[in-house]
């Protein structure tokens, strides 16, 4: 159950960062809340995916998650840059949290 707790942490983490661009810096009341309470959500996961699961290992997950989901975000949702060797960043990211789950002893 903890590395669900972790991948709702994540997905949570790429809701606020993408956020963040729709606050215009916390001045746009809605788009704020909204970024303030994904934040509060995913660390509320996070915290409890940590009850079991390594801080080491789930802090970079979390992150991972977070990094590559925002990036790959970007590329659908804002326009961004769809550069191959972004891409290949991505997939890289995301190899390596595949990785950790595969060693973690969880």
């Amino acid at each position: 159950m903890a590395w669900i707790y972790l991948c709702v942490a994540g997905l949570f983490e790429i809701a606020w960062a993408i956020g963040l661009k729709y606050t215009e810096a916390f001045t746009r009341l809605w788009p704020s809340a909204g970024t303030v309470a994904a934040m509060i959500v995913s660390f509320l996961f996070l915290a409890e995916a940590l009850k079991t699961i390594p801080v080491g290992t789930g802090y970079a997950v979390w992150t991972g998650i977070g990094a590559a989901g925002t990036a790959l975000m970007g590329i659908l949702l804002l326009g961004e840059s769809r550069d191959l060797l972004r891409i290949l960043c991505i997939v890289v990211i995301v190899v390596g949290i595949v990785g950790l789950k595969v060693s973690s002893d969880q």
